[in-house]
């Protein structure tokens, strides 16, 4: 299990930090904390190229350093890394620039093995998509992005499972609801919402939703293996039967106390483009937190 936390400012990604780690420390995961800043243009590209090691003023050339600083202060002071990467101090003269517009640093994590601090610099989701691509990560948790059509294209376009931080209230007490249906990926939507269950110490609400007021065997036998799986977990949980439209049960359900754990959709990527899907509408109707699971 690799986990992918995309910050992308020190006045708006304090909640996806939070929430990211504390996942990491449920999956004890080798965690990476990426900002994707603005694309470097080609005269300042060449200077950063002259100063390789030593590079002086990165605050102007390298647009995205102090968003990773604050992320390094943010660990430091949660305790997330080693006390000897603490007192060493966020190390902004020597990133290790591996070309392809990415720069990292190395920590040893309390929580995890490793967490290390990424910059990489251009469109944020092409970014991201080479990011995951490229590093196979299992989990990428980002921030509900105020532009709906990023999130929206990030869960679609992003190879792994997507955590979107939505409107998260460090002072509120969560509960997780999870989506239980027929569709491939519930089981492993089950497993994941049971760890962050574990992670932030909640009960786990799990609903089945049907259009028509008669379940079947699919429907029947998933929640029936949901139940089983959190029995042997040791969850508290609880599980309704309901009946509507998908969409909105699940909105009127979550409310803004809840954290949706579903599946992905595994239909045609240009239906899904065109007309949406479950997890995706879900995502844009919500004001809740939401794991969509691949």
């Amino acid at each position: 299990m690799k986990i992918l936390i995309a910050v992308s400012s020190k006045e708006y990604s304090g909640p996806t930090l939070s929430v990211g780690m504390n996942v990491s420390r449920a999956f004890k995961a080798p965690t990476t904390i990426v900002d994707v800043g603005e694309k470097i243009n080609e005269f300042s590209t060449k200077d950063v190229g002259m100063a390789h090691e030593r590079i002086e003023s990165w605050d102007f050339y390298r647009p995205g350093v102090d968003v990773l600083e604050w992320a390094f202060d943010y660990l430091a002071d949660k305790e997330f890394i080693e006390r000897s990467d603490i007192e060493a101090g966020f190390p902004k003269n020597t990133l290790v620039d591996i070309g392809g517009n990415r720069c990292e640093v190395y920590l040893k994590g309390t929580v995890c093995d490793n967490v290390n601090l990424i910059l990489r610099n251009g469109d944020i989701i092409a970014e991201l998509k080479d990011e995951v691509q490229k590093h196979h990560y299992d989990v990428t948790i980002i921030g509900g992005s105020q532009k709906r059509r990023m999130a929206h294209d990030l869960i679609q376009y992003i190879d792994s499972s997507i955590f979107v931080v939505n409107k998260y209230d460090l002072n509120q007490k969560y509960k997780i609801l999870i989506a239980v249906d027929d569709s491939p990926n519930t089981r492993k939507a089950v497993k994941y919402g049971t760890r962050v269950s574990q992670a932030f110490n909640v009960p786990v609400e799990m609903i089945t939703v049907s259009k028509k007021d008669e379940f079947g065997d699919g429907y029947t036998n998933a929640a029936n293996w949901a139940k089983k799986f959190l029995r042997r977990s040791n969850i508290s949980f609880g599980h309704q039967f309901l009946v509507g439209d998908p969409v909105q049960v699940i909105y009127e359900v979550a409310g803004d106390n809840h954290i949706i754990v579903m599946g992905s959709s595994t239909q045609n990527p240009l239906l899904k483009f065109f007309k949406g899907s479950k997890p995706l509408n879900v995502m844009e109707t919500c004001k809740c937190p939401i794991l969509i699971v691949k």
